[in-house]
């Protein structure tokens, strides 16, 4: 199920920290990262979130090299980009929230902070949004520390993207819109659904899709999507500054 478009109707104003929000991610991932060709490769393994690294407060550096890698009983040459210098691993959980791996892995998360992200910066205003973003992009990479630790990942691989602060995002979204028409491709369909039932889905594919990749060696960081939406629940509520009149599970998305 891929989200097109939702119901802005109930919008004030222009979001103009979404959107400001989506210009720097892009222009991140052309200039400093040269788009994922080879010449951005050091500032992408600079700025990126290491597990090890937030959890022992050292800078790991290490160079490129070519190994093997074990995934689903195949073994296969992995291009090992390293580990740049950085100059504060604890800055890493704000620069990854806005660097991507590939134009797709930008394309798609930039499409849901689109649908999405307007909807709650028009429920909470421009700084109180900004606040809840950030907050949201660092309990995720929270929760993709702890899961590489608990499910015995390997540490020292790089995380980067905005998917966690995203979820937090889509978390808040489901809490505060869930009546709201969300317009998805569905199958080769293209119909609408409630919100509830639109990130509900997604939610529970990332939960399945955990299940089967639980150290993360798939190259996707579900602990982060998991872990940015759940937090999306509770600071929806502390940030939301006073849920209007008729607003709530079970009501239509024109009150």
């Amino acid at each position: 199920m891929m989200p097109l478009g939702d119901d802005n109707s109930q919008n004030r104003g222009f979001a103009v920290v979404n959107y400001s929000l989506i210009a720097v991610c892009v222009l991140v991932f052309l200039v400093p990262q040269r788009a994922g060709m080879p010449e951005g490769a050091p500032f992408t393994v600079s700025w990126s979130l290491v597990p090890e690294e937030i959890v022992t407060g050292k800078d790991l550096v290490r160079p490129a090299e070519t190994r093997l890698m074990k995934h689903n009983n195949r073994v296969m040459d992995v291009r090992d980009p390293g580990l740049g210098a950085t100059p504060s691993v604890y800055l890493t959980p704000f620069t990854s929230m806005f660097m991507h791996g590939s134009i797709m892995h930008l394309l798609g998360n930039m499409l849901f902070l689109w649908i999405f992200g307007d909807n709650i910066e028009s429920r909470f205003g421009s700084a109180r949004y900004l606040g809840f973003y950030l907050l949201g992009g660092l309990a995720a990479g929270g929760a993709h520390v702890a899961a590489v630790y608990a499910f015995r990942g390997d540490p020292r691989v790089p995380c980067l993207g905005a998917s966690g602060a995203i979820s937090a995002v889509m978390g808040a979204y489901m809490l505060l819109f869930p009546a709201n028409r969300v317009k998805v491709l569905m199958f080769r369909f293209i119909t609408e659904v409630p919100a509830i039932v639109a990130v509900g889905l997604w939610f529970v594919m990332q939960v399945v899709s955990a299940s089967y990749d639980k150290d993360g060696s798939g190259g996707v960081a579900y602990g982060a999507h998991i872990g940015g939406f759940i937090a999306g629940l509770p600071l929806a509520l502390i940030f939301c500054p006073q849920t209007p009149p008729g607003a709530g599970f079970g009501n239509s998305p024109d009150e």
